[in-house]
């Protein structure tokens, strides 16, 4: 028997080359780097951000960091076949959820959007709160049980540039943003997806994270406590110079979303009441909001304040209030001898409602009875069996009879009436038995939340249309303006991008309607922001000298850029407000 020719030295070198290519291409972190890049790009497929992974040039940073993570995690977690999932698991959650916070909400997620968790459970389903619960528990317990305790030096040193990193964040986050500048990543201001997009999910987290604590050191320099007061009564003494005294009613509707603004929507019936058709026919405007699908106190931040919600000392500005004067509108016109009066129908701990309204400038607050122990508060909100929010018409009933009150002594100070609803709230429902289900969506893409928005919106635009043909009988002389405070998130952006919201214009995401009643007739302005509405209550209560003294820039179509200008004017504003 002839023994067999041993291999050859090439055919050794060719198996020994297609080992390494083997080794190289076919291991847990190149099959983990596949597995993310397909995940970004069917995320991209679902209209979330663009995957990104093409433009390695700028995503080299964010694939370091990963590799970074996910080795670490595959040295802490004890061996065993499920090592390599187990290490990624947490990464891939990390990015789903900030991908579903993105669909839902069509905002980038930033570190500091955490101290909101309290506002989103107080308005989160029990279900859905149990699920999120769920998850994070069993996420956090079974990270915590594949650890091995074995390796505590592995532990330690491998977490300590993690740990630099976020002390860098911390304590010198100028340096931060300047080594992103050495890098040559590539960053702009105004947009929060496209630098995402190309320089990766936990780069700017790190990067927007260093960008508020700059924002947050810059305050100190505009804290000037006396100028900043006489300026404030030099603005009043002015209002009470120029000013017709005449009453002001300000309203801010939760998600009041136009339905028929989804040009691919096709409904049973008009979702718009005959009585709102006839009031404002095509007279309604539109207002930019600073978010999209939650966040109702942003939106109140800028009608209230003036300035852009830039998010740069907290991911939402109310709770940064410490209840310190900060000379908003409604603190001008106090100043200047007005009544000025927050009717909020939700509970007093939502967004740090009562510290932000003191620092504003209210000097009444009125909650609904059946969330605060006040026995002078003279809202309640009525039956809310199956709706769990109170019904517009109740509010504005309960406000009406509030507004006539206050009137009816012919010596009492001219009103600053501010209403915050809360009935278009998730989960969108109504009690049947009270508010029947009159439409339904026939449209190719369905969206039953769509469906039941635009129901609501018929029951709404009711009631607006009753409550403003009695103020104005109430009130003849006097401006009456509503805002929606953001439009719903409902199934997230694909609904609004299938639908054809506004034709997918420009902005459109931010665009909602606006209403103006000036002396018993309704007005319509050009498109404005949310933060120019104090602009138009000051130049209607002057007789427009406001805006013949100063630049207001209300009259022309800008789009979400032009907020730049205002910036040092938002710090000097939220320096004082957190003093």
């Amino acid at each position: 028997m002839l023994n067999s020719a041993p291999p050859s030295s090439s055919f050794r070198g060719q198996r020994t080359i297609v080992g390494i290519l083997r080794t190289l291409l076919v291991n847990r972190y190149t099959l983990f780097l596949l597995f993310l890049t397909l995940y970004t790009a069917l995320v991209e497929q679902l209209g979330g951000l663009n995957g990104g992974w093409t433009f390695l040039s700028h995503q080299y940073f964010e694939i370091a960091l990963l590799f970074y993570i996910y080795w670490y995690l595959n040295a802490v977690v004890r061996p065993s076949r499920w090592q390599a999932f187990l290490a990624a698991a947490p990464i891939l959650l990390a990015y789903i959820g900030q991908d579903i916070y993105y669909l839902l909400l069509g905002k980038v997620f930033r570190f500091v959007e955490l101290t909101e968790v309290k506002e989103l459970l107080n308005v989160t389903s029990t279900t859905f709160l149990a699920l999120i619960v769920l998850a994070a528990v069993i996420t956090f317990c079974g990270m915590l049980w594949c650890i091995n305790y074995r390796r505590p030096k592995a532990i330690v040193l491998g977490l300590l540039p993690l740990v630099l990193v976020v002390a860098a964040t911390q304590y010198s986050p100028e340096k931060v943003v300047r080594s992103y500048r050495l890098m040559r990543l590539w960053v702009v201001n105004w947009s929060d997806e496209m630098p995402v997009e190309l320089n990766g999910r936990f780069v700017m987290l790190v990067y927007r994270e260093a960008e508020r604590r700059i924002s947050l050191n810059r305050t100190a320099t505009f804290q000037d406590r006396p100028a900043y007061e006489l300026e404030a009564r030099k603005r009043a003494e002015w209002l009470k110079k120029t000013g017709s005294k005449r009453n002001v009613h300000l309203v801010v509707m939760e998600s009041f979303v136009d339905p028929t603004l989804f040009k691919g929507a096709i409904y049973t019936r008009d979702p718009v009441h005959p009585d709102f058709r006839r009031l404002f026919g095509d007279r309604m405007g539109f207002s930019v909001s600073p978010v999209f699908g939650g966040k109702t106190s942003q939106a109140e931040f800028e009608v209230l304040c003036g300035v852009p919600a830039f998010q740069e000392l907290a991911g939402v500005e109310f709770n940064s209030f410490t209840g310190v004067p900060a000379y908003c509108l409604p603190g001008t016109l106090q100043l200047a001898g007005y009544r000025t009066v927050a009717t909020n129908s939700f509970k007093p701990t939502f967004f740090n409602a009562v510290s932000a309204y003191e620092g504003i400038g209210f000097g009444e607050m009125y909650f609904p009875r059946e969330y605060v122990d006040d026995a002078t508060t003279y809202l309640s909100t009525g039956d809310t069996t199956g709706e769990i929010y109170m019904f517009d018409g109740e509010l504005f009933r309960q406000n009406l009879q509030f507004v006539e009150e206050a009137l009816s002594d012919k010596d009492a100070p001219p009103l600053f009436n501010y209403v915050l609803t809360m009935f278009g709230h998730l989960p969108y429902v109504l009690n049947q038995d009270k508010r029947p289900y009159l439409l339904k969506l026939l449209s190719r893409y369905r969206d039953p939340t769509l469906e039941r928005v635009a129901n609501l919106f018929y029951y709404r635009s009711q009631a607006v249309a009753a409550y403003v043909k009695r103020l104005v009988k109430i009130d003849p002389h006097s401006l009456i303006i509503l805002v929606s405070d953001h439009v719903p998130p409902l199934q997230g952006l694909t609904t609004y991008k299938k639908l054809r919201y506004l034709d997918n214009r420009k902005d459109s995401l931010h665009l909602n309607r606006i209403l103006f009643i000036e002396d018993g007739k309704v007005k319509t302005h050009a498109t404005i922001h949310h933060y120019d509405v104090p602009k138009i209550i000051l130049d209607y209560l002057s007789q427009g000298q406001y805006c013949r003294e100063n630049l207001c820039g209300f009259a022309k179509n800008r789009l979400l850029s032009d907020r730049d200008g205002l910036r040092d004017e938002y710090l000097r504003l939220m320096a004082h407000a957190i003093d």
